[in-house]
């Protein structure tokens, strides 16, 4: 095995599947947006929801656009870079795919086509319904995806073949394990929680600038009661998943706890700097035993795995694992204290003039994106030397006869064209989101059955326009 090739194949999938995961965070949430939006269009006439609607479909576009091209990248390096993953685990993770592309990029696709262009040649029940039928697709995409990564995470329902093949035998054990549905839980309340930031920051942006206030009043104080809600859901299913990660990963808890020497009952690492070599952490701020065990193992005596319990040969980059998780539940704390106290002003009628937390609301945009990325990394760092945990090792899924010229040429073209593409599509977000709600023109029309009232919603329409 050319080793060089491995470094370089790991680096060009991490960079990829990172710059990916960033799309899929946002329009998971934004296409439930666009139908929350539209059902309350729909259901109480008022023109600010339509308006409203048709100003995030735009940003919705693009990034679905660039969320389906950098995946395609990405799903080929199954077969270009790890082959031998495709050779031994195809039989499930290729059926994982088919079903995803067959089912809910077929469905989002479809319904998608109908949002863009089908505003006025559909009645709008149907086109209420499409709406729905995308944030539907979106959802399904996630949980197909997230089967397929779940298994490689916790393999079952499988026999293992000649040749060391993976063979499916029990479809609903790969899809409906514990461990699949509670991470692909763990990721949709992710990706809800990104888009609800994401639309609080545009609203505190324009209530900053004095622009589009009525549209700013509607986004802050739906997307801040969203968050307040969504946000705790998600901190307890990231409590889950981590009850699946003691239980079936020591490898992986031990390093983002870092905890180097097992205990019974465990303490609980707050911050620190962990040292390989001296197997400690420099720094450390600990809370005193049993506080880990009741955090990893809901119990108070439990004996929690230790790092230098775990074989060299099979223990995980520690510091990476180790920072990201905390990084993630950091932000995650963040976003929980700026949804709480904004949705109480908001609520108070005090939030439009606390430029103290509008500043902070506005700069949390990436909260989200970042926590995400995070999360992806310890899920994924932390689950290293395997490929599929415990049954094949990552050197062994590398294609053979893979030079390390060739990974390094797709790795350059690769980051040179996602940093255009990204360019350009960040550079039309921003352009939209900056000129606002008032400069955006409904694709396909408007719907004669339920016109869009003038100055619906604009920075020169009264309060009642939208009520």
């Amino acid at each position: 095995m050319d080793i060089t090739a491995f470094v370089l194949s790991r680096v060009q999938f991490g960079f990829t599947m990172a710059f990916h995961i960033i799309f899929p965070a946002f329009t998971i949430g934004l296409a439930a947006w666009l139908a929350f939006l539209e059902v309350f269009s729909f259901f109480t006439g008022k023109p600010v929801y339509r308006k409203l609607f048709d100003f995030w479909l735009r940003v919705f576009a693009i990034a679905f656009g660039m969320g389906v091209v950098s995946g395609i990248v990405m799903e080929f390096q199954f077969g270009t870079n790890w082959s031998e993953l495709a050779r031994r685990g195809g039989s499930v993770q290729g059926d994982l795919l088919a079903y995803e592309s067959f089912s809910a990029f077929a469905l989002e696709a479809s319904f998608f086509g109908v949002l863009m262009f089908g505003r006025k040649r559909v009645p709008p029940a149907l086109y209420l319904m499409s709406a729905l039928m995308v944030a539907i697709g979106t959802n399904l995409s996630s949980f197909w995806i997230l089967a397929n990564n779940s298994w490689m995470q916790h393999p079952v329902g499988f026999r293992m073949a000649a040749h060391g093949v993976f063979v499916p035998t029990e479809w609903t054990a790969i899809l409906f394990n514990r461990v699949a549905v509670t991470r692909f839980l763990h990721m949709v309340f992710a990706a809800y929680v990104t888009t609800s930031f994401c639309i609080a920051a545009t609203g505190a942006w324009y209530l900053l600038r004095k622009v589009n206030l009525i549209e700013a009043r509607v986004m802050l104080a739906m997307s801040l009661r969203l968050a307040a809600i969504l946000v705790p859901c998600q901190l307890i299913m990231g409590h889950l998943v981590g009850g699946y990660v003691s239980k079936y990963q020591p490898s992986k808890i031990s390093a983002l706890e870092g905890r180097w020497h097992s205990q019974k009952p465990a303490s609980e690492v707050l911050i620190g700097w962990p040292d390989p070599a001296l197997q400690r952490n420099l720094f450390q701020i600990a809370l005193p035993a049993p506080v880990g065990s009741l955090i990893d193992s809901e119990s108070f005596t439990a004996r929690e795995v230790g790092i230098t319990d775990i074989p060299k040969a099979n223990r995980p980059p520690v510091l990476v694992v180790f920072f990201t998780f905390r990084i993630m539940v950091g932000l995650g704390l963040l976003m929980l204290a700026l949804a709480w106290v904004g949705t109480a002003l908001g609520l108070m009628g005090r939030l439009e003039r606390a430029n103290w937390l509008l500043w902070p609301i506005f700069l949390s945009f990436p909260a989200g994106f970042i926590a995400t990325l995070c999360g992806w990394f310890t899920a994924e760092v932390g689950r290293q030397p395997w490929v599929v945990y415990g049954q094949l090792r990552t050197t062994d899924a590398l294609s053979p006869h893979l030079t390390a010229g060739a990974v390094a040429f797709t790795l350059i073209m690769f980051a040179t064209v996602y940093a255009m593409i990204f360019a350009a599509g960040t550079y039309y977000i921003y352009k939209t989101l900056h000129d606002g709600p008032d400069a955006i023109r409904p694709l396909g029309g408007t719907n004669a059955k339920r016109p869009l009232a003038a100055g619906g919603g604009g920075p020169q329409a009264s309060p009642e326009a939208a009520e």
